[in-house]
């Protein structure tokens, strides 16, 4: 049952205690991704942020072979319930800035309880510690979202020290009402389905084409089957490159949650990576693979494609998509927190 034998594992992870009554806590195992599910479903009910999970997503992300669920993550239990979890995780190199990102909700109908407070004593403390074994040498910081509309957010997070540092915007664009574009690629240039043998060079592209985006970091092999082509998510029919010969010069990937089509009643293609390099940079390389994208979506029955964008991205891809219909739907905030 979960929160059976929970204190001794609490102590040898060396949680703070302190939780609220009826509260047990412990690490999140892969018995516990239908609960977990059901915790963000009835978050999601509340918050409205357009984010669904079913159990199989979660099972991925504690698949992670980078991330140590029994350190990084912690489950909240009253009875038989999850009503509250956290999770932090790192990079897997630092170029700039060592950003470890924590992560965590509550119940609803445990909010105001102290469960929160309670995450957050857990959160920070190990978020640190995550920064001081993996990359004690670079300058670090906790990194907290959350969406605009969720005005609660702000006053915890400031009286803990973080501070809004990045804007991004949740895009979307109905398929069917408006012709998608018609976007021909440059002379020379060849615009081609995803194939697996072009994912090797497309790690590499990928790695060069965001190194001048904020809070990317290069992604090793590992973590690119993982988070990328390899997910379970991933669409390769719905995916596509720009090739100059054979070297990738833009590219567009797809992704599909089958959560989100089960809570909306309505099928959408999240495109999850827009990527160009310099030397190909206005050139309309990665226009033309969107729209390519956009229309193969169209044909396999998609009825919408959305996308997230930092408000501050520097190719100018925010008037990209604007140009090929998205419109924002929603602003989530990103807070930083330096690590001392």
């Amino acid at each position: 049952m979960p929160g059976d034998g929970s204190g001794s594992t609490v102590l040898a992870m060396g949680i703070a205690q302190g939780w609220p009554a009826g509260v047990e806590a412990r690490p999140i195992e892969k018995a516990d991704a239908e609960a977990w599910a059901d915790l963000l479903a009835a978050k999601e009910k509340v918050d409205q942020e357009g984010e669904n999970y079913d159990a199989d997503n979660l099972l991925e992300e504690l698949d992670d072979p980078k991330l140590n669920a029994a350190t990084d993550t912690l489950g909240l239990w009253s009875g038989g319930q999850l009503v509250g979890y956290g999770k932090v995780t790192g990079p897997d190199e630092v170029v700039d800035v060592d950003r470890v990102f924590a992560e965590g909700a509550v119940h609803p109908q445990w909010r105001g309880k102290g469960v929160g407070d309670a995450l957050m004593s857990w959160l920070i403390p190990r978020a640190t510690a995550l920064h001081r074994e993996r990359h004690p040498e670079a300058p670090g910081e906790i990194g907290v979202g959350a969406i605009s509309t969720n005005t609660s957010a702000d006053q915890p997070f400031s009286a803990r020290g973080f501070e809004p540092c990045r804007y991004f915007f949740g895009m979307e664009r109905d398929l069917g009402a408006d012709p998608v574009p018609d976007s021909p690629v440059a002379g020379g240039l060849r615009l081609v389905g995803f194939d697996p043998s072009y994912d090797e060079r497309l790690r590499v592209a990928h790695n060069e084409v965001f190194l001048d985006h904020w809070g990317s970091t290069p992604r090793d092999p590992e973590s690119w089957r993982t988070w990328f082509t390899g997910s379970r998510t991933f669409r390769a029919a719905q995916s596509f490159l720009v090739l100059d010969g054979e070297r990738i010069a833009a590219y567009v990937l797809g992704y599909e949650y089958v959560a989100d089509t089960a809570a909306t009643g309505i099928k959408e293609l999240y495109v999850g990576q827009v990527g160009t390099r310099r030397d190909h940079r206005g050139k309309g390389a990665a226009r033309a693979a969107l729209a390519r994208v956009m229309t193969v979506a169209q044909e396999a029955d998609f009825k919408r494609v959305s996308l997230g964008v930092d408000a501050e991205n520097p190719t100018g891809a925010l008037g990209l998509y604007e140009k090929l219909g998205f419109r924002m739907k929603t602003k989530s905030i990103s807070y930083r927190r330096p690590i001392s």
